[in-house]
């Protein structure tokens, strides 16, 4: 049987109850670790003599497996232990990564299970190079490695390497408990990550979101609120299927968006439109359940929230009845981009707050297009000296 292990940020416990059991935690007078197992019935406790994580639970589990046997002299070891990228990544995973949103949450995840499987969980990240970054790329890539198994676009890649990235400069500014920094530099900064040239973000255009809204019913009555929902408030399909009523103030006509449900982990409230209001009165004349169910409840269970894959299916109907040729790019975000294109003559700070953008140069770079109309009209009423 494999040995179990518990992790938290106060306690590490490693081996198997009533055999190998052993467990380290910090002492809450000095803030040393102290390693605790049970011998011949007794419970005995000693020192580690120092305070670093990652080190207390490498010697938890090399006690638990028999490696080594206690020191009750509680003597601390010579040298100081190597940062492996393993040590460095449980390290950002426990400080860094419960800050962030869910999505990326679940992204810092994989992204570690991926490098480490990759590079080596041993691996010395001062030793990471131009080799390893580029062959990573080629290998990531063609699909060789990843959680899908199959070839992914540079934009993905793009976003592995940043979080890669991200964990390394961090590491350059973060101390261990000795004083020292975790890394002197980042090995693999000042390399080029992967762009996508030219990005595919389609913006839904007016008419066809009359096309799919005039077939909307026919899909069901969730699909019309969502459609609404993200035509009026700009925001993703994500944040709303996750809304339940009690973020909904029909009073003073305003939605919370919760961080919890949102990329960026960025909780805010908007004002909503009339056309909204009408959204949620119809939804909440469907789903009059008692205490506080989602807005758009799951057909089987509607104590739960619709999932991601079924809004897409009802995305994909609603092109079929309404007549649209398949287009990439075009899908629940087009709405997100065509809520920024259509308010482009707010101040950013103004877009930013109701469409939930914690940065403005996301809303540029991303969301925000032009068309030709807009270009003329913009030349036509440029002022003019003289009679030229």
């Amino acid at each position: 049987m494999m040995a179990r292990t518990k992790r938290s940020r106060r306690s590490y416990g490693a081996g198997e109850w009533g055999r190998n059991r052993v467990r380290v935690f910090p002492d809450p007078k000095t803030g040393l670790y102290q390693m605790e197992w049970r011998e011949n019935g007794s419970r005995l406790t000693r020192s580690l003599g120092h305070g670093e994580w990652v080190r207390a639970k490498r010697q938890a589990d090399e006690f638990a497996a028999g490696f080594v046997g206690p020191d009750l002299n509680g003597k601390a070891e010579a040298e100081p232990e190597l940062l492996t990228l393993a040590g460095l990544f449980d390290i950002y995973g426990e400080e860094v990564t419960p800050t962030k949103g869910v999505h990326s949450r679940g992204h810092d995840r994989a992204a570690t299970h991926m490098f480490l499987g990759f590079f080596g969980r041993n691996r010395d990240p001062a030793t990471l190079s131009q080799r390893d970054w580029d062959r990573f790329i080629r290998e990531r890539r063609a699909g060789r490695i990843g959680p899908r198994g199959r070839p992914v676009s540079d934009r993905t890649v793009e976003r592995d390497l940043r979080f890669l990235l991200a964990v390394l400069n961090w590491a350059t500014r973060s101390r261990d408990e000795r004083g020292g920094l975790l890394i002197d530099s980042n090995p693999l900064r000042g390399l080029r990550v992967p762009k996508v040239k030219n990005p595919t973000r389609v913006v839904l255009s007016s008419e066809e979101f009359k096309a799919l809204l005039k077939v909307s019913r026919q899909v069901g009555w969730r699909f019309r609120v969502a459609l609404v929902l993200a035509h009026e408030t700009g925001h993703r399909i994500g944040a709303i299927r996750k809304l339940r009523w009690h973020d909904i103030d029909f009073g003073d006509r305003t939605i919370l968006w919760r961080a919890e449900h949102e990329k960026t982990g960025y909780e805010h409230r908007t004002p909503v439109t009339a056309e909204t209001i009408g959204a949620l009165e119809e939804a909440r004349s469907h789903n009059r359940r008692a205490g506080d169910p989602p807005v758009l409840p799951a057909p089987r269970d509607p104590s739960t929230c619709v999932s991601g894959p079924l809004v897409a299916a009802w995305w994909k109907s609603a092109e079929r009845l309404a007549g649209l040729e398949p287009k990439r790019g075009r899908g629940w975000h087009s709405l997100r981009r065509k809520f920024a294109t259509d308010l482009m003559g707010l101040p950013l700070k103004v877009l930013c707050d109701l469409g939930g953008w914690k940065e403005a140069q996301t809303v540029l770079r991303c969301y925000q297009h032009t068309d030709e109309v807009q270009l003329r009209t913009a030349l036509d009423s440029r002022p003019r000296k003289g009679g030229d």
